[in-house]
């Protein structure tokens, strides 16, 4: 079985600029991924699917493939991972390399590690699956959310049966970390449908869930890493 890391990095990020390169403990975002990719051990490709030219040198630098860049149609605010996925998977067939899994590694994930890589691979294995998608715990439960009516009223707010349920006798809810999307290649190219047929969930802990959106969140990754290297 052949397997591919695909770490999306387009160079257009609007929140902070160039956030893929930026500096978290010393290293550029994406190179997290990509040696946790390398450390892992599961793939015979790692690559990084990126639109820049001084993003793919960095990437190099590290490790990862960089054999062509990201086309711009693939890389506006409005393409998605998917398309890039797609790119990628077509781009090396173009070259003769055929793979049968591929893992969307999402740089934004920087604390996703080795061994949860290799985890994911493992549950795949176990429930023969055809995709694997990581989750960690919420903090907050949807047991106690809901949207307001414009009166305002809390008449219909709660779902009856957990009205009067303490926080932590609620059922546990989990949500999408974004961290290991793991699936098998040929099913995605012929729906594009991740989720559907036998998709199941690896379950991650919130430390290696830290999903980088803001300058605070890479503060936190920073805090968490420091955290690990004081262990």
């Amino acid at each position: 079985m052949k397997n591919i890391a695909i770490i999306p990095a387009r160079s257009g990020s609007k929140g902070i600029p160039d956030k893929n390169i930026k500096a978290l403990y010393g290293k550029p975002l994406i190179a997290w991924s990509i040696e946790a990719a390398l450390k892992s051990k599961m793939y015979d490709t790692v690559m990084v699917s990126t639109d820049s030219e001084r993003y793919a040198d960095i990437a190099r630098g590290f490790g990862a493939e960089v054999p062509f860049l990201r086309s711009s149609e693939n890389s506006s605010d409005t393409s998605s991972s998917w398309d890039a996925v797609r790119e990628v998977i077509q781009g090396y067939k173009k070259h003769g390399h055929k793979f049968d899994t591929f893992t969307l590694l999402q740089p934004t994930s920087p604390l996703r590690s080795a061994d949860d890589i290799k985890g994911s691979f493992a549950q795949m294995k176990e429930k023969k699956a055809r995709t694997i998608v990581s989750v960690c715990e919420t903090e907050d439960s949807p047991f106690t959310c809901n949207t307001l009516p414009e009166s305002m009223s809390m008449k219909d707010f709660f779902i009856e049966e957990y009205k009067n349920t303490r926080r932590q006798d609620l059922p546990k809810c989990y949500k999408l970390n974004g961290a290991i999307y793991l699936s098998k290649v040929d099913e995605f190219l012929k729906d594009g449908d991740i989720y559907s047929g036998d998709c199941y969930a690896y379950v991650m802990d919130d430390k290696h869930s830290v999903d980088i959106d803001t300058d605070l969140d890479f503060k936190i990754a920073e805090l968490l890493i420091k955290e690990v290297e004081r262990a």
